[in-house]
């Protein structure tokens, strides 16, 4: 504890650091106030009564950070962009110049990045329709002109823009990593209020029971920090070159296969995926037809997400994206065509073809038990 204080206290004895951290700490504050401005034109009380009333769209609340039940200018979140990233790593794959361009360094990464930017307009566009129409067949939005509905598809539009552009200034400006610390901020800064509701809620307090889930909680903490910073080290070693008088190469090296090189984007891609069902049962359950809206209200309650079926579906999803983004994120041909560029091998592995073969087979037991972390931790609350 006291090396957590005093490196703390070092960090902001050094004026860049403490510059970071401050500059930091004001986009979040920012962040913070735009939650509780409100889109024109919405019964905010009415909808903070839907959201209290309903567990699914209370969870979609939490990890909003409260945006959505006071339907505030930055009710969709970072959602689109989360998602057009997510789009624009799964291209990659299929379009050789895209993957050129990704590997052309600083440039062709910025080109990737305008591009994804441009790509967040019309999914923000899309979404903001959704809730849209989610709203209004809950009858929390009354039939409204044209005018007013493109006026509130525009100020969810340009919220999502502004988070992200935030976003981008904590990742230049500030300790880094924008969009996962705006995430984090919207989540932490709801803590409280959950916490206020569920004290509220009880009759007793049973003190030993918060002191359990104090403790596993912590314990949750301490096993994600051991299984992020675990990796299996691949040894490689430099085949010694002679160039003019002097000799290149000959050091050792090796090769870091994390165990979990997904982080968390299997989670937010699982989630945007089982979700789906309890959304579109939700809005058609009011549908006319009485056949359409009593399948509608089943998928909806099948996918609560304190069902078997919500939650076997959440952790196989999350399991499989993690295989797949792990793909995606570390090219086992790429990396061991560079090792045979630059005279490097795996001891007892030739070159090429059995250098991949045998990272491939590494990487999908390494995987393992990665995926397999990922999906207990994100399925574990229920």
């Amino acid at each position: 504890m006291n090396n957590i204080i005093s490196s703390v206290v070092n960090a902001f004895k050094v004026p860049e650091v403490r510059r970071k951290i401050l500059f930091t700490l004001g986009i979040l504050v920012i962040f913070r106030v735009l939650a509780f401005i409100p889109v024109n034109g919405v019964d905010t009380a009415a909808l903070k009564n839907l959201f209290a009333q309903n567990q699914f769209l209370g969870l979609l609340d939490v990890f909003s950070g409260g945006t959505l039940a006071n339907f505030s200018i930055i009710a969709l979140g970072l959602n689109p962009y989360i998602n057009a990233s997510i789009i624009f790593q799964l291209l990659t794959m299929v379009f050789p110049k895209l993957e050129k361009m990704q590997k052309d360094g600083e440039q062709g990464r910025e080109k990737i990045n305008q591009y994804t930017r441009w790509l967040t307009i019309p999914l923000a566009v899309m979404q903001a329709f959704g809730v849209f129409s989610l709203l209004r067949s809950t009858g929390i939005i009354a039939n409204i002109t044209p005018v007013a509905i493109i006026s509130l598809v525009l100020t969810l539009v340009a919220g999502t823009m502004f988070l992200m552009w935030l976003g981008e200034l904590i990742t230049q400006h500030g300790i880094g990593n924008g969009v996962s610390m705006l995430i984090f901020a919207g989540i932490v800064g709801r803590l409280p209020v959950v916490i206020g509701q569920s004290l509220s809620a009880s009759v007793s307090i049973n003190w030993f029971n918060y002191a359990v889930f104090a403790i596993m909680g912590l314990a949750v903490v301490a096993a994600i920090v051991f299984i992020t910073e675990g990796a299996r080290k691949i040894p490689i070693q430099y085949a010694r070159r002679v160039r003019g008088t002097s000799v290149v190469g000959g050091q050792d090296s090796h090769l870091p296969l994390r165990v979990n090189q997904a982080g968390v984007i299997p989670i937010i891609f699982a989630v945007s995926l089982v979700l789906l069902p309890s959304m579109l049962g939700q809005f058609l359950s009011s549908n006319p037809n009485a056949q359409v809206a009593d399948i509608a209200r089943s998928i909806a309650l099948a996918f609560n997400p304190n069902s078997i079926t919500y939650n076997l579906s959440y952790f196989i999803l999350v399991f499989g994206f993690t295989y797949f983004y792990t793909a995606i994120a570390f090219n086992t041909k790429d990396i061991s065509e560079q090792l045979m560029k630059n005279g490097g091998f795996i001891p007892g592995v030739r070159p090429g073809k059995p250098t991949q073969h045998f990272l491939n087979t590494v990487l999908n037991r390494v995987t393992f038990v990665g995926g397999l972390f990922l999906a207990t931790v994100a399925t574990l609350p229920a």
